[in-house]
């Protein structure tokens, strides 16, 4: 039993013994492509978001460096039929890439340990080879020879050594290592049973062809059949909300907001996964209140890296997605590397992959998915160096109080200054672009409300309701629009169609705000009244 080569199973021994989810239908997954043309995956998805879990579970259960049924006999697992026929069969590699940050090279130091502890077992393991390029493949099989298994490599955080700033050939060095093992078909058809990697990048692409194009990709937006393992599920979180006492209603306020949809082939139906950050949910539930526990100063920085990148569209994208609004995004021409994103499509693509926005492959739409998200992703815009755009992020507080305090000349003259900043439709031709601004303008109300558009209500479709969250005091805000009008015709149509008669039932205070925009004059005006 090595650390690397046929580890023990003492890491999922580890989180089994404290708040553990039971995630092991995973592996079961893993059993059915086993010594299969599909036994290459790579589930990628971002931090915080159980991939180590994942990845000592799959070590325990196929390590033959240690006993794991008492593990694994009450878990999902157990109940599979595959059960018996993989428990501790095979060598495996379990290499946590994190581990080799400091390497200089970070291939050849992969190399150098796996063949170490290859040679502590079986000294001849790649005689005769010692310095060629093949020497890592035929240790390995000359171990598989003399064991007579083949081997499962289990790798985390498969794309850490390209997410570091090394040089560019270290890099390439590790992608062609990675090739070595697995697109060497005779060589991974005799002494490959599988490879779980797992990260926070799909595989890096190289124009339209995937680095290692042998793989099947799982991804955070793509997760198909692995979309009930990517984190917790609604079901899940409230088993933990139960057993907690926690706020269900909380829960999800501040840490739902990921939909992934698959195709359940036993049943021949598409179905949806409400995915949470495990790290979030057990955190709160540990500490009895929830919070931003996902988050952290290193990602911050990072998130503000990519917030300030000067790309058309990206600002407004941004601020329209704080303030909870859908994106769209085309993700095809991200090409899976941190260092080189070319466009808007590109940022918006990375932080659908890091976890900042939430995307909708249906809609081919991003939004910002919950509370905790939000927080951070509208800190990073207030200190954006985008001085007009953080202005306004910064200035969305005192617009809200003085719609709270019915002061119609500052949100006036809040609503214009959104316009300028450039953060929606720089020229208005219809309602629907004065919606954009007004939006984008009131990014801070997602701290207080649920915001409803086009809400049915007395004898129409009010334009845009914020419905006060629970145990919020603020009142609710019936907003209604008009481009080339005045602000009494605005007003007129929410009394004379009882636009506020949907919210009667909520019992606070509701405010009825008219908002217009007059072509000629270029000025925006605003009346408030109480309902």
């Amino acid at each position: 039993m090595g650390t690397y080569v046929n580890p023990g199973n003492e890491g999922f021994r580890d989180i089994v013994s404290g708040e553990y989810v039971d995630k092991t239908g995973l592996i079961a997954l893993v059993n059915g492509v086993i010594g299969t043309p599909r036994k290459l995956v790579c589930s990628t998805r971002p931090r915080r978001f159980g991939k180590t879990f994942a990845a000592e579970s799959l070590v325990a259960y196929y390590s033959r460096g240690c006993d794991s049924r008492a593990l694994f006999e009450r878990l999902e697992i157990s109940r599979d039929e595959s059960f018996e026929r993989h428990l501790n069969a095979y060598n495996v590699v379990r290499l946590d890439m994190t581990e080799f940050r400091g390497a200089g090279d970070v291939a050849e130091e992969v190399k150098r340990t796996i063949l170490r502890e290859l040679r502590e077992e079986l000294p001849s393991a790649g005689a005769g080879n010692e310095g060629h390029t093949n020497e890592i493949t035929s240790a390995l099989t000359d171990f598989v020879d003399a064991t007579e298994r083949r081997f499962v490599f289990v790798i985390d955080e498969w794309d850490a050594p390209l997410r570091e700033r090394r040089s560019k050939s270290s890099q390439e060095d590790w992608v062609y290592f990675l090739r070595l093992l697995f697109k060497n078909m005779t060589f991974t058809a005799k002494a490959i049973a599988a490879c779980y990697m797992t990260g926070i990048l799909p595989i890096v692409r190289y124009g339209t062809q995937s680095a290692l194009s042998d793989f099947r990709e799982y991804t955070f937006l793509r997760p198909y059949a692995y979309a009930p393992f990517v984190g917790l599920t609604e079901a899940e979180v409230e088993g933990l909300a139960k057993r907690h006492h926690m706020d269900m209603g909380e829960l999800r306020r501040w840490y739902d907001g990921y939909e992934l949809s698959y195709v359940d082939k036993t049943v021949n139906e598409r179905l949806v996964v409400r995915t949470y950050a495990p790290f979030s949910v057990i955190s709160a539930c540990d500490n009895g209140e929830v919070g931003p526990y996902w988050t952290s100063s290193e990602a911050f920085e990072s998130l503000r890296l990519y917030v300030d990148m000067d790309f058309d569209g990206l600002q407004q994208a941004i601020v329209q997605a704080v303030g909870a609004a859908a994106i769209r995004v085309d993700t095809g021409t991200f090409e899976n590397d941190l260092h080189d994103v070319q466009s808007a499509d590109d940022v918006l693509t990375l932080l659908c992959h890091l976890g900042y926005l939430a995307y909708d492959a249906v809609t081919q739409t991003a939004r910002v998915p919950n509370e905790e998200v939000r927080a951070e992703l509208r800190r990073a815009v207030a200190r954006s160096r985008h001085t007009e755009v953080a202005r306004i992020v910064r200035e969305s507080d005192a617009l809200l109080r003085a719609t709270w305090d019915l002061d119609e000349e500052t949100v006036a003259k809040g609503i214009a200054a959104a316009h300028d900043a450039g953060c929606a439709p720089v020229f208005y031709n219809d309602e629907q672009a004065l919606r954009a601004v007004v939006k984008s303008a009131y990014i801070a109300a997602a701290d207080h409300y649920a915001r409803v558009e086009e809400l049915p209500s007395g004898r129409g479709l009010a334009d845009v309701v914020y419905v006060p969250r629970r145990g919020d005091a603020a009142p609710a805000l019936v907003v209604e629009l008009k481009w080339s009008r005045n602000t009494k015709a605005a007003m007129g149509q929410v009394k004379d169609r009882d636009y506020a008669q949907a919210l009667r039932g909520w019992g606070g205070p509701v405010l009825l705000v008219g908002i217009t925009y007059d072509p000629k004059s270029k000025v925006h005006t605003c009346q408030i009244e109480e309902a």
